[in-house]
């Protein structure tokens, strides 16, 4: 039977389909992906040999491939290698955000490094192989890396498992179940001096109570430091900064204190159940805009002659590396602005915070052909979009001729009353000279 639309049916769908859709983009305002059917994700394949000398050399293949999505026995949609991710606990699309042009996707095998166990699960086997999938986003927003289980017919013994890769041919369908997500929403982290930013790390696994350990470091200058572990098979842990309580729901993100210059560098979060091991690791840069200023005002009135210098001060900007440059143009801007060659600079100061400064001045005697011109002082830095200008107008004007009449006559006036004292004093000298001859 087939009802008739009304105006209200109409009005109460639309309104409906409104609602709909702002519970799918989400209080972030991005859009769901969670219902994608696949995904072209290149195939990193490796060619494992052990030369002459004993050591292992391996050769990188892109091969063409794509994520697939669906249940065990469904076609390739594609004539490339597919990667069927069949349903389990674990699906990688509901981390997806954004629209599917902004995902960056690869496949690459994956080593258990020489642990030989069976994964928890119903099906799995000891010679299951893996391969892990990462989506970034081109954007930054998250990368998601996925560890799919792949079950073979038989095992290949003897040797590790890189050694014995199984043939991956053209057009192989690969049927796989996702197993584990490790995944961050901060890939790089840019704060300023004292913040306290929230380094993201979250992880889900396809059975309950998985025996998984935690761990954050933290790399710089090629040294690797521990700030937190926790293993849930002893229940111990070491350091702070990760809620334990939020760990048994997958939540492992690491709070950082007041940031300071020694906190830049590389963080590594790490996740482990046995026998898979997930890392991100999240670079952290500290980043300060320079506050700009000039010694004068808007308006600057100089008289000819007299010369004026003009400082432009950038201060409490990070990292260290700034640009300071002064021009001129002329009233209402100019398409060739004139830099300025003869700009002196300090030396950068170092303030206690770990924030630096640094000034720019050159002396100005201007002409009566310079007033009008506007000068400015441009700074550049990392931490700016656009540079920060700081700009004055000058005025010249000639010297006041009044001010110069008053100056001659009254030099004048003092010269005859110097004349006045001094002579009576001179003719009566002389006089008294001539009276002793």
């Amino acid at each position: 039977m087939i009802v008739p639309r009304t105006r209200s049916h109409t009005m109460f769908w639309t309104f409906g389909g409104l609602i709909l859709a702002l519970l799918c983009l989400g209080v972030s305002g991005s859009q769901s992906l969670y219902d994608v059917q696949w995904l072209p994700c290149p195939f990193v394949d490796e060619k494992v040999h052990v030369n002459e000398e004993g050591h292992t050399e391996t050769k990188y293949i892109n091969r063409e491939a794509v994520l697939q999505f669906g249940n065990v026995g469904d076609k390739p949609l594609h004539p490339t290698i597919t990667f069927l991710v069949t349903a389990s606990k674990v699906d990688m699309r509901r981390y997806l955000e954004g629209t599917e042009d902004k995902l960056q996707c690869e496949i690459r095998r994956y080593s258990t490094g020489g642990i030989v166990m069976r994964w928890p699960t119903a099906g799995a086997q000891d010679h299951d192989v893996w391969f892990t999938s990462t989506i970034r986003h081109s954007e930054g927003l998250f990368v998601i890396t996925t560890f799919l289980r792949h079950a073979t017919a038989a095992s290949a013994e003897g040797q590790v498992d890189y050694l014995q890769w199984i043939t991956v041919n053209d057009r192989d369908l690969l049927t796989t179940s996702a197993a584990m997500v490790v995944l961050t929403r901060t890939p790089s982290v840019e704060v300023g001096f004292l913040k306290e930013p929230n380094l993201h790390c979250q992880f889900s696994v396809d059975h309950k109570l998985p025996n998984a350990t935690v761990e954050w470091r933290l790399q710089k200058h090629g040294e690797r430091n521990k700030l937190f572990s926790y293993s849930s098979r002893t229940g111990k842990s070491e350091g702070s900064g990760v809620a334990i309580k939020a760990i048994g729901a997958g939540n492992a993100s690491f709070k950082l204190p007041p940031t300071r210059k020694n906190s830049e560098g590389t963080y590594i979060c790490s996740v482990m159940v046995p026998p898979l091991y997930g890392s991100h690791d999240i670079p952290l840069t500290l980043s300060e805009q320079p506050r700009v200023s000039i010694n004068v005002g808007s308006t600057l009135s100089m008289i000819l002659g007299k010369d004026q210098k003009l400082i432009c001060d950038a201060e409490g900007y990070y990292p260290l590396d700034v640009n300071i440059e002064w021009y001129r143009e002329a009233a209402g801007g100019s398409p060739t602005p004139l830099f300025l060659k003869n700009v002196l600079y300090s030396s950068h100061r170092l303030h206690q915070d770990g924030t630096y400064s640094l000034s720019a001045f050159f002396y100005l005697q201007p002409s009566l052909e310079d007033s009008g011109y506007k000068y400015t002082c441009r700074v550049s830095h990392k931490s700016l979009l656009t540079p920060i200008r700081k700009s004055f107008s000058l005025i010249v004007t000639e010297p006041d001729s009044t001010l110069w009449y008053i100056t001659v006559i009254a030099f004048i006036i003092a010269m005859l009353v110097i004349l006045c004292y001094m002579l009576p004093q001179y003719l009566a000298g002389r006089k008294a000279a001539k009276k002793r001859f």
